[in-house]
Protein backbone atom coordinates (compact mmCIF):
# COMPACT_ATOMS: atom_id res chain seq x y z
CA UNK A 1 0.00 0.00 0.00
CA UNK A 2 1.28 3.44 -0.83
CA UNK A 3 1.71 5.71 2.12
CA UNK A 4 -1.77 6.66 3.33
CA UNK A 5 -2.31 10.25 2.32
CA UNK A 6 0.44 10.44 -0.28
CA UNK A 7 -0.59 12.62 -3.25
CA UNK A 8 -3.62 13.79 -1.28
CA UNK A 9 -2.57 17.32 -0.43
CA UNK A 10 -3.21 18.47 -4.00
CA UNK A 11 -6.89 17.64 -3.59
CA UNK A 12 -7.28 20.51 -1.16
CA UNK A 13 -6.33 23.03 -3.85
CA UNK A 14 -8.60 21.44 -6.46
CA UNK A 15 -11.39 20.32 -4.13
CA UNK A 16 -14.15 21.64 -6.35
CA UNK A 17 -12.78 19.76 -9.32
CA UNK A 18 -12.35 16.48 -7.49
CA UNK A 19 -15.81 16.36 -5.96
CA UNK A 20 -19.00 15.37 -7.73
CA UNK A 21 -21.80 17.61 -6.41
CA UNK A 22 -24.25 14.82 -7.13
CA UNK A 23 -22.38 12.60 -4.68
CA UNK A 24 -21.22 15.06 -2.06
CA UNK A 25 -23.57 17.85 -1.10
CA UNK A 26 -20.85 19.50 0.96
CA UNK A 27 -18.53 20.39 -1.91
CA UNK A 28 -16.05 22.93 -0.68
CA UNK A 29 -16.32 24.81 -3.94
CA UNK A 30 -19.84 25.80 -2.89
CA UNK A 31 -19.75 26.82 0.74
CA UNK A 32 -16.63 26.59 2.83
CA UNK A 33 -13.28 26.28 1.16
CA UNK A 34 -10.31 26.22 3.42
CA UNK A 35 -7.67 28.90 3.14
CA UNK A 36 -5.46 26.86 0.87
CA UNK A 37 -8.14 26.44 -1.72
CA UNK A 38 -10.21 29.60 -1.39
CA UNK A 39 -8.94 32.54 -3.39
CA UNK A 40 -12.31 34.27 -3.51
CA UNK A 41 -11.73 36.30 -0.35
CA UNK A 42 -9.28 39.16 0.15
CA UNK A 43 -5.98 37.85 1.46
CA UNK A 44 -4.25 39.17 4.54
CA UNK A 45 -0.52 38.68 4.95
CA UNK A 46 -1.27 35.84 7.35
CA UNK A 47 -3.59 33.95 5.00
CA UNK A 48 -1.19 34.48 2.11
CA UNK A 49 1.64 33.02 4.18
CA UNK A 50 -0.47 30.02 5.15
CA UNK A 51 -1.46 29.37 1.55
CA UNK A 52 2.15 29.54 0.44
CA UNK A 53 3.13 27.17 3.25
CA UNK A 54 0.44 24.66 2.27
CA UNK A 55 1.44 24.84 -1.39
CA UNK A 56 5.00 24.08 -0.30
CA UNK A 57 3.74 21.00 1.54
CA UNK A 58 1.86 19.92 -1.56
CA UNK A 59 4.97 20.44 -3.67
CA UNK A 60 6.73 17.82 -1.54
CA UNK A 61 3.74 15.45 -1.67
CA UNK A 62 2.67 16.11 1.93
CA UNK A 63 -0.91 16.24 3.19
CA UNK A 64 -2.73 19.52 3.73
CA UNK A 65 -6.21 18.02 3.96
CA UNK A 66 -8.15 18.85 7.07
CA UNK A 67 -11.66 17.75 7.96
CA UNK A 68 -12.75 17.18 4.36
CA UNK A 69 -14.14 13.78 3.53
CA UNK A 70 -11.90 11.36 1.60
CA UNK A 71 -13.97 10.19 -1.34
CA UNK A 72 -13.87 6.54 -2.49
CA UNK A 73 -11.80 7.33 -5.59
CA UNK A 74 -9.21 9.12 -3.44
CA UNK A 75 -8.46 6.10 -1.24
CA UNK A 76 -5.37 3.95 -1.59
CA UNK A 77 -5.10 0.38 -2.83
CA UNK A 78 -5.34 -2.40 -0.25
CA UNK A 79 -2.45 -4.85 -0.03
CA UNK A 80 -0.69 -6.98 2.56
CA UNK A 81 1.17 -4.01 4.06
CA UNK A 82 -2.15 -2.31 4.72
CA UNK A 83 -2.99 -4.97 7.30
CA UNK A 84 0.29 -4.52 9.16
CA UNK A 85 0.05 -0.72 9.33
CA UNK A 86 -2.68 -0.60 12.04
CA UNK A 87 -0.63 -2.96 14.19
CA UNK A 88 2.51 -0.84 13.81
CA UNK A 89 0.50 2.34 14.38
CA UNK A 90 -1.11 1.35 17.67
CA UNK A 91 2.01 -0.39 18.93
CA UNK A 92 4.12 2.71 18.29
CA UNK A 93 1.53 4.87 20.02
CA UNK A 94 1.32 2.68 23.12
CA UNK A 95 4.94 1.66 23.67
CA UNK A 96 5.34 4.91 25.55
CA UNK A 97 6.53 6.01 28.96
CA UNK A 98 3.13 7.54 29.63
CA UNK A 99 1.61 4.09 30.01
CA UNK A 100 4.50 2.99 32.20
CA UNK A 101 3.78 5.84 34.61
CA UNK A 102 0.10 5.00 34.56
CA UNK A 103 0.90 1.42 35.56
CA UNK A 104 2.81 2.78 38.57
CA UNK A 105 -0.47 3.94 40.08
CA UNK A 106 -1.62 0.37 40.77
CA UNK A 107 0.89 -0.55 43.49
CA UNK A 108 1.87 2.91 44.67
CA UNK A 109 -1.43 4.80 44.80
CA UNK A 110 -3.95 1.97 45.14
CA UNK A 111 -1.73 -0.42 47.15
CA UNK A 112 -2.44 -3.34 44.82
CA UNK A 113 -0.23 -6.39 44.49
CA UNK A 114 1.65 -7.03 41.26
CA UNK A 115 -0.86 -9.75 40.31
CA UNK A 116 -3.96 -7.69 41.09
CA UNK A 117 -2.67 -4.60 39.32
CA UNK A 118 -1.59 -6.58 36.25
CA UNK A 119 -4.95 -8.33 35.92
CA UNK A 120 -6.83 -5.05 36.32
CA UNK A 121 -4.61 -3.44 33.71
CA UNK A 122 -5.16 -6.30 31.27
CA UNK A 123 -8.94 -6.38 31.52
CA UNK A 124 -9.25 -2.59 31.63
CA UNK A 125 -7.20 -2.40 28.44
CA UNK A 126 -9.27 -5.12 26.80
CA UNK A 127 -12.60 -3.44 27.49
CA UNK A 128 -11.34 -0.03 26.42
CA UNK A 129 -9.65 -1.36 23.28
CA UNK A 130 -12.91 -2.92 22.08
CA UNK A 131 -14.46 0.54 21.80
CA UNK A 132 -11.44 1.93 19.95
CA UNK A 133 -11.40 -1.00 17.52
CA UNK A 134 -15.09 -0.60 16.76
CA UNK A 135 -14.84 3.12 16.01
CA UNK A 136 -11.75 2.58 13.83
CA UNK A 137 -13.79 0.48 11.36
CA UNK A 138 -15.76 3.56 10.28
CA UNK A 139 -12.71 5.34 8.85
CA UNK A 140 -12.48 3.33 5.61
CA UNK A 141 -16.20 2.93 4.99
CA UNK A 142 -17.08 6.60 5.50
CA UNK A 143 -13.96 8.51 4.52
CA UNK A 144 -14.86 10.80 7.42
CA UNK A 145 -12.86 11.67 10.48
CA UNK A 146 -14.07 10.28 13.79
CA UNK A 147 -15.98 13.27 15.12
CA UNK A 148 -17.43 14.03 11.70
CA UNK A 149 -18.90 10.54 11.96
CA UNK A 150 -20.28 11.57 15.38
CA UNK A 151 -22.54 14.05 13.57
CA UNK A 152 -24.54 11.12 12.19
CA UNK A 153 -25.56 10.18 15.73
CA UNK A 154 -25.47 13.47 17.66
CA UNK A 155 -26.32 15.90 14.88
CA UNK A 156 -24.52 19.10 13.92
CA UNK A 157 -24.82 21.15 17.10
CA UNK A 158 -24.65 18.56 19.91
CA UNK A 159 -21.50 17.16 18.27
CA UNK A 160 -19.76 20.42 19.13
CA UNK A 161 -19.96 19.43 22.80
CA UNK A 162 -18.32 16.09 21.97
CA UNK A 163 -15.61 17.91 20.02
CA UNK A 164 -14.80 20.24 22.92
CA UNK A 165 -14.54 17.29 25.30
CA UNK A 166 -12.35 15.41 22.82
CA UNK A 167 -10.05 18.40 22.43
CA UNK A 168 -9.61 18.42 26.21
CA UNK A 169 -8.68 14.73 26.05
CA UNK A 170 -6.22 15.17 23.19
CA UNK A 171 -4.51 18.20 24.63
CA UNK A 172 -4.55 16.72 28.14
CA UNK A 173 -2.85 13.51 27.03
CA UNK A 174 -0.30 15.52 25.09
CA UNK A 175 0.41 17.58 28.18
CA UNK A 176 1.07 14.39 30.17
CA UNK A 177 3.42 13.14 27.44
CA UNK A 178 5.44 16.33 27.58
CA UNK A 179 5.71 16.31 31.37
CA UNK A 180 6.97 12.71 31.42
CA UNK A 181 9.44 13.37 28.60
CA UNK A 182 10.71 16.43 30.43
CA UNK A 183 11.11 14.47 33.65
CA UNK A 184 13.11 11.71 31.96
CA UNK A 185 15.40 14.06 30.05
CA UNK A 186 16.01 16.09 33.20
CA UNK A 187 16.77 12.94 35.21
CA UNK A 188 19.43 11.71 32.76
CA UNK A 189 21.19 15.06 32.45
CA UNK A 190 24.32 15.66 34.52
CA UNK A 191 23.20 16.62 38.02
CA UNK A 192 19.82 17.56 36.58
CA UNK A 193 21.39 20.35 34.52
CA UNK A 194 18.63 20.14 31.92
CA UNK A 195 15.43 21.43 33.42
CA UNK A 196 12.09 19.76 32.82
CA UNK A 197 11.07 22.90 30.95
CA UNK A 198 13.71 22.38 28.26
CA UNK A 199 12.76 18.73 27.81
CA UNK A 200 9.09 19.67 27.43
CA UNK A 201 9.84 22.21 24.72
CA UNK A 202 12.17 19.90 22.76
CA UNK A 203 9.66 17.05 22.57
CA UNK A 204 6.80 19.45 21.78
CA UNK A 205 8.68 20.76 18.74
CA UNK A 206 9.40 17.24 17.44
CA UNK A 207 5.75 16.24 17.88
CA UNK A 208 4.61 19.37 16.05
CA UNK A 209 6.84 18.65 13.07
CA UNK A 210 5.59 15.08 12.62
CA UNK A 211 1.91 15.89 13.03
CA UNK A 212 1.90 19.07 10.94
CA UNK A 213 3.29 17.51 7.78
CA UNK A 214 0.35 15.18 7.42
CA UNK A 215 -0.78 11.59 7.50
CA UNK A 216 1.94 10.34 5.15
CA UNK A 217 4.78 11.46 7.44
CA UNK A 218 2.73 10.42 10.47
CA UNK A 219 2.20 6.85 9.23
CA UNK A 220 5.80 6.51 8.09
CA UNK A 221 7.09 7.54 11.51
CA UNK A 222 4.68 5.25 13.35
CA UNK A 223 5.61 2.31 11.14
CA UNK A 224 9.10 2.22 12.63
CA UNK A 225 8.85 4.15 15.91
CA UNK A 226 7.94 1.06 17.91
CA UNK A 227 11.28 -0.68 17.18
CA UNK A 228 13.60 1.36 19.45
CA UNK A 229 10.87 1.51 22.08
CA UNK A 230 10.39 -2.24 22.06
CA UNK A 231 14.13 -2.78 22.42
CA UNK A 232 14.48 -0.22 25.22
CA UNK A 233 11.50 -1.49 27.21
CA UNK A 234 12.57 -5.11 26.80
CA UNK A 235 15.96 -4.21 28.25
CA UNK A 236 14.21 -2.33 31.05
CA UNK A 237 12.29 -5.50 31.88
CA UNK A 238 15.50 -7.50 31.93
CA UNK A 239 17.54 -5.20 34.17
CA UNK A 240 14.81 -4.17 36.61
CA UNK A 241 12.70 -7.33 37.06
CA UNK A 242 14.80 -8.58 39.98
CA UNK A 243 13.56 -5.57 41.97
CA UNK A 244 9.87 -6.29 41.33
CA UNK A 245 7.86 -7.31 44.37
CA UNK A 246 5.79 -10.26 43.21
CA UNK A 247 4.74 -11.52 46.64
CA UNK A 248 3.34 -8.66 48.75
CA UNK A 249 -0.48 -8.85 48.71
CA UNK A 250 -2.83 -5.95 48.13
CA UNK A 251 -3.23 -3.72 51.19
CA UNK A 252 -6.45 -2.95 53.05
CA UNK A 253 -9.59 -4.79 54.09
CA UNK A 254 -11.44 -6.86 51.51
CA UNK A 255 -13.92 -4.12 50.54
CA UNK A 256 -11.18 -1.52 50.16
CA UNK A 257 -9.14 -3.86 48.00
CA UNK A 258 -12.17 -4.48 45.80
CA UNK A 259 -12.71 -0.74 45.51
CA UNK A 260 -9.08 -0.11 44.60
CA UNK A 261 -9.15 -2.87 42.00
CA UNK A 262 -12.23 -1.40 40.37
CA UNK A 263 -10.81 2.11 40.38
CA UNK A 264 -7.48 1.09 38.85
CA UNK A 265 -9.28 -1.03 36.26
CA UNK A 266 -11.41 2.03 35.43
CA UNK A 267 -8.32 4.19 34.96
CA UNK A 268 -6.69 1.71 32.59
CA UNK A 269 -10.00 1.32 30.76
CA UNK A 270 -10.25 5.10 30.41
CA UNK A 271 -6.69 5.34 29.11
CA UNK A 272 -7.54 2.87 26.36
CA UNK A 273 -11.04 3.95 25.41
CA UNK A 274 -10.11 7.62 25.03
CA UNK A 275 -8.36 6.68 21.76
CA UNK A 276 -11.86 6.16 20.37
CA UNK A 277 -12.29 9.86 19.68
CA UNK A 278 -9.63 9.72 16.97
CA UNK A 279 -9.61 6.05 16.02
CA UNK A 280 -11.11 6.50 12.54
CA UNK A 281 -8.90 9.49 11.67
CA UNK A 282 -5.93 7.36 10.73
CA UNK A 283 -7.76 5.01 8.34
CA UNK A 284 -9.80 7.37 6.13
CA UNK A 285 -7.45 6.70 3.21
CA UNK A 286 -8.11 2.98 3.38
CA UNK A 287 -10.50 1.76 0.64
CA UNK A 288 -14.16 1.23 1.46
CA UNK A 289 -13.86 -2.53 0.93
CA UNK A 290 -11.38 -2.86 3.81
CA UNK A 291 -12.76 -5.77 5.90
CA UNK A 292 -14.14 -4.29 9.15
CA UNK A 293 -13.50 -7.53 11.02
CA UNK A 294 -9.82 -7.49 10.05
CA UNK A 295 -9.30 -3.85 11.02
CA UNK A 296 -11.16 -4.42 14.29
CA UNK A 297 -9.11 -7.51 15.17
CA UNK A 298 -5.72 -6.03 14.30
CA UNK A 299 -6.46 -2.88 16.28
CA UNK A 300 -7.70 -4.85 19.27
CA UNK A 301 -4.69 -7.19 19.41
CA UNK A 302 -2.20 -4.36 18.95
CA UNK A 303 -3.77 -2.19 21.65
CA UNK A 304 -4.09 -5.03 24.13
CA UNK A 305 -0.52 -6.26 23.71
CA UNK A 306 1.11 -2.84 23.82
CA UNK A 307 -0.95 -1.58 26.76
CA UNK A 308 -0.34 -4.70 28.84
CA UNK A 309 3.38 -4.72 28.04
CA UNK A 310 3.95 -1.14 29.21
CA UNK A 311 1.56 -1.26 32.16
CA UNK A 312 3.34 -4.27 33.62
CA UNK A 313 6.67 -2.45 33.50
CA UNK A 314 5.20 0.42 35.49
CA UNK A 315 3.50 -1.94 37.92
CA UNK A 316 6.77 -3.80 38.45
CA UNK A 317 8.83 -0.65 39.00
CA UNK A 318 6.31 0.75 41.47
CA UNK A 319 6.08 -2.55 43.33
CA UNK A 320 9.80 -2.27 44.06
CA UNK A 321 9.66 1.23 45.56
CA UNK A 322 9.22 0.04 49.15
CA UNK A 323 12.16 -2.40 49.08
CA UNK A 324 14.56 -0.57 46.75
CA UNK A 325 15.91 2.68 48.15
CA UNK A 326 17.07 3.91 44.74
CA UNK A 327 13.56 3.46 43.34
CA UNK A 328 12.04 5.23 46.32
CA UNK A 329 14.40 8.20 45.97
CA UNK A 330 13.76 8.38 42.24
CA UNK A 331 9.97 8.31 42.65
CA UNK A 332 10.22 11.14 45.18
CA UNK A 333 11.73 13.17 42.35
CA UNK A 334 9.28 12.15 39.62
CA UNK A 335 7.71 9.20 37.84
CA UNK A 336 10.04 9.80 34.93
CA UNK A 337 13.02 9.56 37.26
CA UNK A 338 11.80 6.13 38.38
CA UNK A 339 11.96 4.93 34.77
CA UNK A 340 15.54 6.16 34.58
CA UNK A 341 16.33 4.41 37.87
CA UNK A 342 14.96 1.19 36.41
CA UNK A 343 17.65 1.41 33.73
CA UNK A 344 20.54 2.70 35.80
CA UNK A 345 20.11 1.28 39.32
CA UNK A 346 20.64 -2.36 38.43
CA UNK A 347 22.39 -4.55 40.99
CA UNK A 348 22.24 -7.66 38.82
CA UNK A 349 25.40 -9.61 37.96
CA UNK A 350 25.34 -8.12 34.44
CA UNK A 351 26.75 -4.87 35.87
CA UNK A 352 24.62 -2.90 33.49
CA UNK A 353 26.35 0.20 32.23
CA UNK A 354 24.87 3.38 33.67
CA UNK A 355 25.76 5.42 30.60
CA UNK A 356 23.92 3.01 28.31
CA UNK A 357 20.99 3.06 30.71
CA UNK A 358 20.77 6.84 30.40
CA UNK A 359 20.97 6.54 26.63
CA UNK A 360 18.02 4.14 26.65
CA UNK A 361 16.15 6.56 28.93
CA UNK A 362 16.58 9.25 26.29
CA UNK A 363 15.27 6.81 23.66
CA UNK A 364 12.19 6.25 25.83
CA UNK A 365 11.71 10.00 26.31
CA UNK A 366 11.95 10.76 22.59
CA UNK A 367 9.70 7.77 21.96
CA UNK A 368 6.89 9.70 23.59
CA UNK A 369 6.64 11.54 20.29
CA UNK A 370 4.90 8.41 18.98
CA UNK A 371 2.22 8.94 21.63
CA UNK A 372 2.20 12.71 21.13
CA UNK A 373 1.84 12.93 17.35
CA UNK A 374 -1.62 11.24 17.01
CA UNK A 375 -3.51 13.54 19.42
CA UNK A 376 -1.72 16.55 17.94
CA UNK A 377 -2.74 15.52 14.42
CA UNK A 378 -6.32 14.76 15.46
CA UNK A 379 -6.69 18.01 17.41
CA UNK A 380 -6.04 20.01 14.24
CA UNK A 381 -8.90 18.16 12.55
CA UNK A 382 -11.24 18.35 15.54
CA UNK A 383 -10.92 22.12 15.75
CA UNK A 384 -12.29 22.21 12.21
CA UNK A 385 -15.24 19.99 13.18
CA UNK A 386 -16.47 22.82 15.41
CA UNK A 387 -18.00 24.55 12.38
CA UNK A 388 -17.58 25.91 8.88
CA UNK A 389 -15.79 29.05 10.01
CA UNK A 390 -13.25 26.87 11.81
CA UNK A 391 -12.78 24.89 8.59
CA UNK A 392 -11.54 28.01 6.83
CA UNK A 393 -8.45 27.93 9.02
CA UNK A 394 -6.09 25.16 7.81
CA UNK A 395 -5.29 22.13 9.89
CA UNK A 396 -1.64 23.15 10.20
CA UNK A 397 -2.67 26.30 12.05
CA UNK A 398 -4.92 24.40 14.44
CA UNK A 399 -2.13 21.87 15.02
CA UNK A 400 0.12 24.72 16.04
CA UNK A 401 -2.54 26.20 18.34
CA UNK A 402 -2.97 22.82 20.03
CA UNK A 403 0.79 22.45 20.54
CA UNK A 404 1.00 25.88 22.14
CA UNK A 405 -1.92 25.13 24.48
CA UNK A 406 -0.67 21.79 25.77
CA UNK A 407 2.92 22.97 26.03
CA UNK A 408 1.88 25.88 28.25
CA UNK A 409 -0.26 23.53 30.35
CA UNK A 410 2.64 21.07 30.66
CA UNK A 411 4.95 23.82 31.86
CA UNK A 412 2.38 24.89 34.44
CA UNK A 413 1.56 21.36 35.69
CA UNK A 414 4.98 19.71 35.49
CA UNK A 415 5.19 19.21 39.27
CA UNK A 416 1.79 17.53 39.66
CA UNK A 417 1.84 14.60 37.23
CA UNK A 418 0.35 11.90 39.50
CA UNK A 419 -2.59 14.10 40.44
CA UNK A 420 -3.20 15.00 36.80
CA UNK A 421 -3.18 11.37 35.68
CA UNK A 422 -5.41 9.99 38.44
CA UNK A 423 -8.01 12.76 38.14
CA UNK A 424 -7.85 13.63 34.44
CA UNK A 425 -7.83 10.15 32.92
CA UNK A 426 -10.84 8.81 34.79
CA UNK A 427 -12.83 12.01 34.35
CA UNK A 428 -12.24 12.06 30.59
CA UNK A 429 -13.03 8.37 30.32
CA UNK A 430 -16.61 8.93 31.49
CA UNK A 431 -17.83 10.87 28.45
CA UNK A 432 -15.95 8.69 25.93
CA UNK A 433 -17.55 5.53 27.29
CA UNK A 434 -20.99 7.15 27.11
CA UNK A 435 -20.38 8.38 23.55
CA UNK A 436 -19.13 4.99 22.35
CA UNK A 437 -22.10 3.28 24.01
CA UNK A 438 -24.57 5.57 22.25
CA UNK A 439 -22.78 5.04 18.93
CA UNK A 440 -22.93 1.26 19.32
CA UNK A 441 -26.61 1.50 20.24
CA UNK A 442 -27.30 3.60 17.16
CA UNK A 443 -25.60 1.08 14.87
CA UNK A 444 -26.89 -2.18 16.27
CA UNK A 445 -30.32 -1.24 17.55
CA UNK A 446 -31.52 1.44 15.13
CA UNK A 447 -29.48 0.55 12.05
CA UNK A 448 -29.15 -3.19 12.65
CA UNK A 449 -30.86 -3.96 9.37
CA UNK A 450 -27.53 -3.11 7.71
CA UNK A 451 -24.97 -3.31 10.48
CA UNK A 452 -24.29 -7.03 10.37
CA UNK A 453 -23.81 -7.40 6.61
CA UNK A 454 -20.50 -7.09 4.82
CA UNK A 455 -19.55 -6.44 1.21
CA UNK A 456 -19.25 -3.52 -1.20
CA UNK A 457 -20.58 -2.65 -4.62
CA UNK A 458 -18.49 -1.62 -7.59
CA UNK A 459 -18.95 2.08 -6.86
CA UNK A 460 -17.23 1.89 -3.50
CA UNK A 461 -20.43 2.56 -1.54
CA UNK A 462 -20.60 -0.25 0.96
CA UNK A 463 -23.61 -2.51 1.01
CA UNK A 464 -23.81 -3.57 4.59
CA UNK A 465 -21.45 -2.09 7.17
CA UNK A 466 -22.22 1.63 7.20
CA UNK A 467 -24.67 1.65 4.27
CA UNK A 468 -27.46 3.08 6.38
CA UNK A 469 -25.52 6.35 6.60
CA UNK A 470 -25.43 8.90 3.80
CA UNK A 471 -21.74 9.79 4.02
CA UNK A 472 -22.07 12.63 1.52
CA UNK A 473 -24.02 14.89 3.92
CA UNK A 474 -21.22 15.11 6.48
CA UNK A 475 -21.08 18.91 6.23
CA UNK A 476 -24.77 19.68 5.65
CA UNK A 477 -26.40 20.59 9.02
CA UNK A 478 -29.92 20.60 7.59
CA UNK A 479 -29.59 16.98 6.43
CA UNK A 480 -28.05 15.57 9.58
CA UNK A 481 -30.13 14.37 12.54
CA UNK A 482 -31.06 16.87 15.23
CA UNK A 483 -29.37 14.70 17.82
CA UNK A 484 -31.87 15.39 20.58
CA UNK A 485 -32.20 11.74 21.57
CA UNK A 486 -28.44 11.19 21.58
CA UNK A 487 -27.79 14.35 23.58
CA UNK A 488 -30.45 13.39 26.11
CA UNK A 489 -28.94 9.92 26.48
CA UNK A 490 -25.51 11.50 26.84
CA UNK A 491 -26.64 13.79 29.66
CA UNK A 492 -28.46 10.96 31.42
CA UNK A 493 -25.27 8.93 31.14
CA UNK A 494 -23.40 11.74 32.85
CA UNK A 495 -25.86 11.60 35.73
CA UNK A 496 -25.00 7.94 36.16
CA UNK A 497 -21.29 8.74 35.95
CA UNK A 498 -21.58 11.36 38.68
CA UNK A 499 -23.34 8.91 40.96
CA UNK A 500 -20.65 6.28 40.38
CA UNK A 501 -17.43 8.29 40.17
CA UNK A 502 -14.71 8.22 42.81
CA UNK A 503 -12.29 11.11 42.58
CA UNK A 504 -10.06 12.85 45.12
CA UNK A 505 -12.39 15.83 45.10
CA UNK A 506 -15.71 13.94 44.90
CA UNK A 507 -17.07 10.45 45.59
CA UNK A 508 -20.54 9.63 44.30
CA UNK A 509 -23.15 7.99 46.53
CA UNK A 510 -22.94 4.65 44.71
CA UNK A 511 -19.14 4.70 44.65
CA UNK A 512 -19.06 5.30 48.42
CA UNK A 513 -20.65 1.92 49.06
CA UNK A 514 -17.46 0.07 48.09
CA UNK A 515 -14.48 0.21 50.44
CA UNK A 516 -12.83 2.91 52.48
CA UNK A 517 -12.00 5.17 49.54
CA UNK A 518 -14.90 4.27 47.26
CA UNK A 519 -14.74 2.62 43.86
CA UNK A 520 -14.87 4.28 40.48
CA UNK A 521 -17.56 2.05 38.99
CA UNK A 522 -18.38 4.47 36.13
Amino acid sequence: MALPGADRGKHDLVESASRDPEKDSSSYSKDNSNLAGDDSHPSSKFTTYIRDFERTLIKYNLETRGVQRVLPHESEALNWRSYFQPFFLWTSINLAAQNVTLGMLGPHIFALSFRDASLCAFFGSLIGAIGVSYIATFGPVSGNRTLVFARYVFGWYPTKLIVVLELIVLLGYSMIDLVIAGQILSAVSINGSMSIVVGIIVVAIIGWLISTFGISVFHTYQRYAYIPQLIAFSILYGVSAHNYDLSTPSQGDSRTIIGNRITFLSITLAAAVTYSGGAADYFVYYPVHTPPAALFSITLVSLLCSFTFTYCIGIGLASGIAATSAYNAAYETSQGALIVAGFTESTSPSNFNMGFGKFLSVVVAIGLVGNLAPPTYSSGIDFQVLGKNFQKIPRVVWNSVGVIIYTVCALAGRDHLAEIITNFLALMGYWVIIWVGITVEEQFFFRSRYGFKLGADGLGSRRGWGQSYDWAIWNAPEKLPLGIAALTAFLVGWVGAILCMAQVWYIGPIAKVVGEHGADVE
